[in-house]
């Protein structure tokens, strides 16, 4: 498959530079694509992508030309520019990137500005009457931001990760999140962390913007997505969808509903096979989802005899607080390298959780562990793969596991 490295700027040297300026003066140069085609805007850190999903399920549930970009990736650029549920040909993309080469040497675009630049003149080209733009790192100074009609904000659970871009406490994080929002927005949030209400709230009253909090969705919502938190990202996307009312569309709730039902997200939650064995896969990345997946682990048959956890966590992630969330007493955990970058090993964590030597192990990667598992006797529940969606998306790209 061809993989767009040769147009794409690599993230190790041209990764985190957040500001907004490059990508104003980007879009400026292309007579600002879609600016006036109004978007709903998704920040937070956890839960993003399952918003993004529910709304562009239901959207394209309803027949609206809707323009979604996403990120991270599993397994290709295209996931990341989508209209009405498609992504765009890699060829177009190439094509796309290509164009946009001198525009990219003027400016000295991050991958991520690039893009969403490459998104926004693909949604103009394919006339979307609808944007839904997925935050890809804070929001002030997020690329997404840069566009000028956005007026609904959907917030996902804020809590603490990236923490050495956006600040080492929640009401920090939440400021740098919170400034996305725009004058006059309507802001859709479930239930927050109190210092993150606190900022939200007061966000909104200097933006003069609506703030309404939802509750979880009822048991009676089908959802397409598994895992109790959906019910409180599908109500942040049904707030958002019925803000659109403000400009112009709505949306019976019929057609909602059969979209909710509808929606699929890679990764998150997700039984996979490998072999005639089943196991999980899980986006957690950080402690706020680890702390989630913890939770849901008591949904699991025979969970508590124990769970073989499947670990791969970038260095720079707080890997002390998600394993002491993950862990119980009867649990088992390997420890892998994340693909292609800078991981956290089991002596380095056993230097701050000596306690759980007795419960970690360690190999090269995930064929070896499962080899391993299968010699053993197939554990139930079955193992769970989680920690980075760089390894999940490694797993679909090289077909080491087929979804069910």
């Amino acid at each position: 498959m061809d993989d767009l490295s040769d147009l794409i700027p690599r993230f190790d040297l041209r990764g985190m530079d957040l500001q907004l300026d490059r990508m104003q003066a980007a879009l400026n140069d292309l007579n600002h694509p879609c600016q006036s085609v109004p978007a709903i805007q998704v920040i937070g850190t956890n839960g993003k992508g399952s918003i993004v999903s529910f709304l562009e399920a239901a959207l394209c549930t309803a027949g609206l030309r809707c323009g979604v970009t996403t990120s991270p990736h599993l397994v290709s650029w295209c996931e990341r520019i989508r209209i009405q549920g498609e992504p765009i040909a890699v060829e177009t993309l190439r094509c796309q990137l290509q164009d946009l080469q001198p525009l990219n040497a003027r400016h000295r675009l991050t991958p991520f500005e690039l893009l969403v630049t490459a998104a926004f003149v693909e949604f103009q080209r394919g006339a979307c009457e609808l944007l839904v733009l997925e935050v890809g790192l804070g929001g002030r100074l997020d690329a997404t931001t840069a566009h000028p009609c956005r007026p609904v904000i959907a917030v996902a659970s804020i809590g603490l990760d990236h923490c050495e871009h956006l600040g080492d406490n929640l009401t920090a994080i939440a400021m740098e999140k919170a400034a996305a929002i725009p004058p006059h927005a309507t802001v859709i949030s479930g239930a927050q962390d109190p210092a993150v209400q606190a900022v939200l709230e007061e966000t909104c009253r200097k933006q003069q913007a609506n703030l309404q909090w939802v509750k979880p969705l009822a048991p009676s919502w089908q959802l397409g997505l598994p895992g109790e938190i959906q019910q409180s990202n599908a109500a942040v996307a049904l707030g958002a969808l019925q803000a659109l009312c403000g400009v112009g569309w709505t949306l019976p709730e019929a057609v909602i509903r059969e979209g909710f039902s509808a929606a699929r997200w890679p990764g998150r939650l997700q039984t996979v096979r490998w072999g005639e064995h089943q196991l999980r896969l899980d986006g957690a990345h950080n402690p706020p989802a680890a702390r989630q997946l913890a939770q849901e682990r008591n949904k699991w048959r025979d969970e508590s005899l124990g769970v073989v956890w499947i670990l791969a966590i970038q260095a720079h992630k707080d890997a002390v607080a998600m394993l002491q969330a993950l862990l119980q007493p009867h649990d088992q955990a390997w420890i892998l390298p994340v693909p292609g970058h800078k991981s956290w090993c089991r002596a380095a964590l056993l230097q701050d959780l000596p306690r759980l030597s007795h419960q970690l192990q360690e190999a090269d990667s995930l064929e070896t562990v499962l080899h391993q598992l299968n010699s053993d006797g197939w554990p139930t529940p079955m193992p769970i793969v989680a920690g980075s969606l760089y390894l999940i998306g490694d797993l679909f790209a090289r077909n080491v596991v087929t979804a069910e």
